[in-house]
């Protein structure tokens, strides 16, 4: 079996889960392009819990974690299997304490990109949580913990956005950024591009900038998983490098 990627997606609008956009487009492309997974395993920023929860169940549901969108939205369902037995292989890779938890299930951060992936819904599909108490160094770790998951056919997917500030939103930047979001988006691809995780690791440290675009983590660490789980000669690529809104970047990475 070949080594899987690994990938994180800026997924933005759960509005690209129902439009042929250049998001949605791209996220087509990777899935051709890549190995079709035995089981996929999701870091989104939407669970975002005390400690580290691990999903179980046979047949996890869709979640619509948002409010006031068309109702078209509304309707659609990721009814994939679960993978309990990859989950407990997750499990038993985590150094930090977890815990099973079904109580929520497949989120938009997920299935949003999912749809357009693999639209058939025919990969088994589950959650791992953000520990939002952990410090940045942990769930990069967490992530180098889950490596090996790579050589048993799983598709690890990091789901947030490296620039995400909601209470700036400037509805008339269609396709643009401001200026900080820009930079803080360019500092994080150079360093992605030139693997210094480390200077990706101590990014408050750059300042104001740094406020703006990660005015809570959330959206942030599910990078760090998968910046974790990337390897040293895996070969780089990079998709939606762009600006939404003014405050929201939609940048992906694949490393394989």
């Amino acid at each position: 079996m070949s080594k899987m990627p690994v990938l994180f997606v800026g997924h933005g609008s759960p509005m690209n889960a129902i439009e042929d956009n250049d998001y949605s487009k791209a996220w087509k492309s990777i899935a051709k392009k890549i190995p079709k997974p035995e089981v996929i395993l999701a870091v989104s920023a939407h669970w975002y819990t005390n400690g580290t929860k691990i999903m179980n169940e046979n047949n996890p549901k869709t979640i619509h974690d948002f409010y006031g969108f068309p109702k078209k939205l509304y309707e659609v369902s990721y009814n994939t299997s679960g993978s309990p037995h990859m989950a407990k292989v997750a499990r038993q890779l985590i150094s930090k304490e977890t815990e099973y938890d079904n109580s929520w299930g497949i989120d938009h951060g997920t299935w949003s990109v999912l749809v357009h992936m693999y639209p058939d819904r025919d990969v088994p599909v589950f959650q791992i949580s953000i520990d939002a108490a952990a410090p940045l160094e942990e769930h990069y770790k967490i992530g180098k913990e889950l490596r090996v998951l790579r050589e048993k056919g799983v598709l690890m997917i990091g789901s947030g956005n490296v620039v995400h500030n909601l209470r700036l939103v400037d509805w008339h930047k269609v396709n643009k950024g401001f200026d900080w979001a820009y930079e803080f988006d360019d500092y994080i691809y150079e360093n992605i591009l030139s693997r210094n995780h480390d200077k990706i690791l101590k990014y408050n440290e750059i300042g104001d900038i740094a406020k703006l675009a990660v005015p809570t983590p959330d959206y942030f660490y599910p990078l760090l998983y998968i910046l974790g789980a990337s390897e040293e000669d895996d070969k780089i690529s990079i998709y939606n490098k762009s600006c939404e809104l003014g405050s929201l970047t939609m940048t992906a990475y694949l490393w394989e």
